[in-house]
């Protein structure tokens, strides 16, 4: 298992998409500081469990029993403030419900939604943390399978980072100045 993409699967995957490497090195850098692993011996795939995302998969049914792990509301101040504790959360969760658990917290280098498996080309959630798992190549594959249709294809490939940053972070990029955060840290993978 490699932590590190390797330059081959970053030239491939770019080549299959039509954008610059620089593009996708800068959506690794915001996300997770371009590294998907947390640090040996771990070397488990970064998290972050959103237990909004939780409360919502699950029908608010744990909301009472684990109000750290599940309600209605996005709140930072739920986060446990490490890459070890958020892997806390998400095992804490995994007991409650397995497969929402894993839904509900973003993955690797890009930090892809659980929940967006199926459009990451995998049949199963279990089968998607398993890949992030497996390897940084393996991250980025999945990043690709996603990103490989409108509007973030198109986006990355004009470099339009407000469209890509609304499509991939939501309504409210603006507020983490995610598209400012995409055009410099794209800027920097140019040189």
């Amino acid at each position: 298992m490699s932590l590190i993409i390797s330059d081959q699967a970053w030239a491939a995957s770019a080549r299959n998409l039509g954008v610059e490497v620089a593009c996708l090195r800068a959506v690794a850098s915001v996300e997770s500081a371009g590294t998907g692993f947390l640090p040996p011996p771990s070397n488990e795939p970064k998290v972050l469990f959103e237990g909004h995302i939780f409360h919502r998969l699950t029908n608010g049914h744990f909301d009472a029993t684990a109000p750290d792990l599940s309600y209605p509301h996005w709140d930072k101040s739920k986060y446990a403030g490490s890459l070890e504790g958020e892997w806390a959360r998400l095992n804490a969760a995994m007991e409650l419900d397995h497969d929402a658990a894993l839904e509900s917290a973003s993955w690797g280098t890009f930090q892809l939604m659980g929940f967006n498996y199926p459009a990451c080309g995998f049949s199963t959630v279990r089968d998607f943390a398993e890949a992030h798992r497996a390897g940084a190549d393996e991250q980025l594959a999945a990043f690709v399978q996603f990103i490989d249709r409108p509007p973030f294809r198109d986006a990355l490939r004009t470099k339009d980072w407000a469209v890509f940053a609304a499509a991939y972070n939501g309504p409210d990029y603006a507020k983490n100045q995610y598209n400012i955060r995409l055009a410099t840290a794209y800027s920097q993978h140019c040189g």
